[in-house]
C-alpha cells in the first residue's frame, strides 16, 4: 500500500466521525457558507508571477517543514507580498494542519484561499465552504471519473473554484471536464516521491487551454517558473520553499520581485 492509499483510508475514517459530529445544517448555518467567494482561476489569469503559495507543517516526505510560524503572520505576508491565493493543509495526520488553520487564515487575510485536503465525499466541500475557501482540490489519483464529475458539480453550485491534480496521462484523460476550472500537473511522483518538471511539460498540452494550468511540487526557484511559463502554465504552487524560512511572506516577496523583474 503506497502512501496515498494509506492517507485515503485513514481519510475516510476521519470524515466518517466528522459527520457523527457535525451535522450538515450545521456547516450550513455558519457565519461564512454565505460568504462572497474569490475566484483563483481569474487571479492566476491575470498575474504576471501565478504563484500560490502555502502553508504546511509537515509532509510524509519531509517530515517536519516548518512547526514554528503561527499561521496568521504567515497568511498576511503572503498577501503583502502579492501572491495570487493562498493554499491551507487542513490534513492533520500527515500534514500537521486542521480546519482552524483555515479559519484564521480567512480571518487574516483577502486572497483566495484553497482547502488543500484529500477530498472523498461532498461532505469535505460543505466544509470547505464553512471555514472560509474559495477553492477545493480534487486529486485524480483517489477518484474515479464518476466522482471527479459529482464533487466538481457540486463544488461549483457552492461557488467553489475546483483545482483538479493529475500525476499523468491516464489521469488526466479520466478527469477533463467542463466543471473545472484549472487542471494541476503535479511534479512529483507520489509512490516513489521523486520529483520531475518533465511531467508538467509533457502534459502541458494535452490539457485543453480552457483550462488555468498549474504546476504543483518541485518549483523552488525562479529558473523553474520561467522554464514552464512557455508551457503555458500560469499557476505555480510553492510550499516548501516559502515555509522552510523563517519568514515565509518576506521570502515570498523576495521572490515575485525577482521574478516580475
Amino acid at each position: 500500500m503506497n502512501i496515498l492509499d494509506k492517507i485515503t483510508l485513514d481519510k475516510r475514517k476521519e470524515v466518517e466521525l466528522r459527520k457523527s459530529l457535525i451535522p450538515v445544517s450545521q456547516l450550513e448555518h455558519s457565519v461564512l457558507f454565505e460568504r462572497q467567494t474569490v475566484s483563483l482561476a481569474n487571479n492566476l489569469r491575470n498575474s504576471k508571477s501565478g504563484i500560490i503559495a502555502e502553508h504546511k507543517r509537515r509532509s510524509p516526505s519531509k517530515a517536519i517543514i516548518n512547526n514554528g510560524l503561527n499561521i496568521q503572520d504567515v497568511a498576511k505576508g503572503y498577501e503583502n507580498a502579492g501572491v495570487c491565493g493562498m493554499s491551507v493543509l487542513t490534513d492533520g495526520k500527515y500534514f500537521g494542519g486542521s480546519l482552524d488553520d483555515l479559519l484564521t487564515a480567512r480571518a487574516s487575510c483577502n486572497l483566495p484561499l484553497l482547502r488543500k485536503e484529500f477530498i472523498i465525499d461532498e461532505y469535505q466541500m460543505l466544509e470547505a465552504k464553512a471555514y472560509g475557501a474559495d477553492v477545493i482540490l480534487l486529486i485524480a489519483a483517489i477518484l474515479s471519473r464518476d466522482e471527479i464529475k459529482q464533487f466538481s458539480e457540486f463544488a461549483k453550485r457552492l461557488n467553489l473554484d475546483v483545482l483538479l491534480e493529475v500525476h499523468n496521462e491516464e489521469e488526466l484523460h479520466k478527469s477533463v471536464m467542463p466543471s473545472l476550472d484549472m487542471l494541476g500537473v503535479n511534479n512529483r511522483n507520489l509512490k516513489t516521491f521523486d520529483v520531475s518538471l518533465q511531467t508538467s511539460k509533457s502534459l502541458s498540452n494535452l490539457i485543453p487551454n480552457d483550462f488555468v494550468k498549474v504546476s504543483e511540487s518541485g518549483i523552488s526557484n525562479i529558473e523553474a517558473i520561467k522554464e514552464l511559463q512557455p508551457y503555458g502554465y500560469q499557476g505555480f504552487l510553492i510550499g516548501e520553499n516559502f515555509m522552510k524560512t523563517d519568514n515565509p511572506g518576506a521570502s515570498a516577496t523576495e521572490f515575485i520581485k525577482t521574478l516580475e523583474r
